[in-house]
């Protein structure tokens, strides 16, 4: 079986010379990919050339096997995207605020808004004014926005990042009943372990723009008492390593 997502070589460097250098990343289908790092690590770089919003200087990233900067529709054709924070005209409705990007796929239905609005639990808010929604109802509509083509692959950034507790725990079961119910293979960047230990089977870790680790989250943990004690252990492994080198 084909990967999902395939990152060869991806390198990508800012004049302040930030960014990423040779990533090397697979997502099998039916993952939650944990895609973790602190802020400034490179996750949202990965994630913009992933979806055709920034060009690497070098390598290749392919999606359902099209390659992402030769083959654009087609790799984009089953992805859903919702990158750093969820985008949205307040002074409309939740409901109008889909109806207005469903526009961008052909053959959304009222009834698919209506079942989207439904798997976030936004069904009794949609015609309440964006302006007046809370940061996690706003990342639950950019997230109903991102599944209005009922796609097989979903990227999301940082999707709980500023969200209190019960925010969290929301969407982290929303996607975990959509990898179960659904199918869809997810990647999911964040800097919270916790969440990544909770919600993932895989992960990828990324330290400096390089991915220092990448394996089942299970095996990543193993020997230690906790995947974030697993993580301190790998990034003093890579420090070593540079300070021999």
């Amino acid at each position: 079986m084909k990967p999902v997502v395939e990152i060869m070589n991806l390198t990508k460097v800012y004049n302040n010379q930030r960014g990423i250098h040779d990533v090397h990343m697979t997502v099998q289908q039916g993952d939650i990919y944990g895609f973790f790092g602190p802020n400034g690590a490179g996750k949202t770089t990965v994630m913009k050339i992933m979806t055709g919003l920034v060009r690497a200087q070098q390598g290749t990233v392919k999606l359902f096997g099209y390659d992402v900067s030769a083959q654009y529709e087609q790799a984009m054709a089953k992805v859903g995207v919702l990158i750093e924070t969820a985008e949205a005209y307040t002074y409309m409705s939740g409901r109008r605020n889909l109806e207005l990007a469903a526009r961008f796929y052909p053959g959304v239905s009222k009834r698919r808004i209506d079942e989207v609005l439904d798997i976030v639990g936004l069904t009794p808010y949609q015609q309440e004014k964006v302006a007046g929604y809370s940061l996690g109802m706003k990342q639950r509509l950019g997230l109903a926005a991102a599944m209005l083509s009922k796609p097989e692959l979903l990227i999301l950034d940082e999707p709980t990042n500023g969200l209190d507790i019960e925010g969290m725990v929301h969407i982290r079961e929303i996607i975990m009943r959509l990898a179960q119910e659904e199918r869809i293979t997810f990647l999911i960047s964040s800097h919270l372990i916790h969440e990544m230990e909770l919600m993932c089977n895989r992960m990828g870790i990324i330290h400096q723009g390089r991915l220092v680790r990448e394996g089942l989250v299970s095996e990543i943990a193993l020997g230690s008492a906790s995947l974030e004690e697993a993580y301190l252990r790998e990034i003093q492994e890579v420090r070593r390593a540079v300070a021999h080198a």
